[in-house]
């Protein structure tokens, strides 16, 4: 409450109302020493003991893999701690390589926040691949509940890390081509993964540079695929949709493609960005999706 010491401040500096927090981290990339594992223990007891309904979020080290990393889902383990925080940043070709990463998890430990992850760049090439791996991330909703990216702003001239979401400098605000693929998975999100609706192309199994996702939102009813192609070559998708009932298949297609190098930059803000159009799908369709692309269909719902 504002008459709290603390909520006093906070009313103080403007939000007289609570902010109602659900989830607290605790930790940050650390090293998982005795000395910390005895620490957390503490304040994860105090926490859950004041706070019985936060969600405590632990911490697995800097890598997605290593000694903090094993440590740390230990430590989750033991203490049964509802999510930990996973940080990666990776080559490209690590993201297109570790699509089924989350497929193998044990489902009855803690969940994943994907607190900070990138590919190491802000190509076309780096945003496909991350596309390609977030259909993984939708395909594991059950494991990895919550996911963001990389450092938000970072303003020209004066930045500390790379890579940034979107940069900035006095007059101008760039959105990388990082951040088109962000946009388009967080407006196009679902409720439900469903799967057996996308057919890769023959031999995806070891091509990793192909990815597909089949969402609905169960709100709406829509139905929005996500088809990915990190190649040099277009490939085809082949979509079933027969099993979906309700579907308005006068669709909307949004194509984000170009060269593999491409930027959006201060001179060139706008080099890739998202183009939208009708389409109309069918309940059985081939799609062709074009080399370095992210390809959004959302169908409507009928109501």
């Amino acid at each position: 409450p504002a008459t709290s010491t603390w909520g006093a401040k906070r009313a103080a500096a403007g939000h007289p109302a609570p902010f109602n927090l659900e989830y607290v981290g605790i930790g940050n990339e650390d090293k998982i020493t005795p000395e910390f594992e005895e620490r957390f223990k503490m304040i994860y007891a105090a926490v859950h003991a004041k706070y019985p309904k936060m969600q405590v979020i632990g911490t697995v080290g800097p890598s997605p893999k290593g000694e903090d990393y094993d440590k740390g889902w230990a430590l989750a383990s033991q203490l049964n701690v509802p999510l930990v925080d996973e940080h990666y940043y990776e080559k490209p070709k690590w993201f297109l390589t570790n699509n089924r990463r989350y497929d193998t998890y044990d489902r009855r430990k803690p969940k994943v926040y994907l607190g900070e992850y990138a590919s190491w760049g802000n190509t076309l090439f780096n945003a496909v691949a991350e596309a390609a791996y977030m259909t993984s991330l939708e395909r594991n909703g059950d494991v990895v509940q919550l996911a963001s990216y990389a450092p938000l702003l970072a303003k020209e001239g004066h930045t500390q890390w790379n890579p940034d979401l979107i940069y900035f400098n006095n007059s101008t605000v760039v959105p990388t081509v990082n951040y088109y693929v962000q946009q388009l998975f967080g407006q196009n999100q679902g409720t439900e993964y469903v799967a057996g609706v996308v057919t890769p192309p023959a031999g995806a199994v070891a091509d990793t540079t192909v990815a597909a996702s089949c969402v609905r939102d169960a709100k709406t009813g829509d139905v929005i695929l996500k088809l990915v192609n990190a190649s040099t070559t277009a490939q085809p998708f082949q979509v079933d949709l027969s099993g979906l009932k309700g579907l308005n298949l006068a669709a909307t297609r949004t194509i984000f493609t170009g060269d593999k190098d491409a930027k959006n930059t201060f001179v060139s803000p706008n080099t890739v960005i998202p183009k939208t159009a009708a389409y109309k799908a069918k309940s059985r369709f081939s799609y062709e999706a074009q080399p370095y692309s992210l390809t959004v269909i959302r169908m409507r719902g009928k109501r």
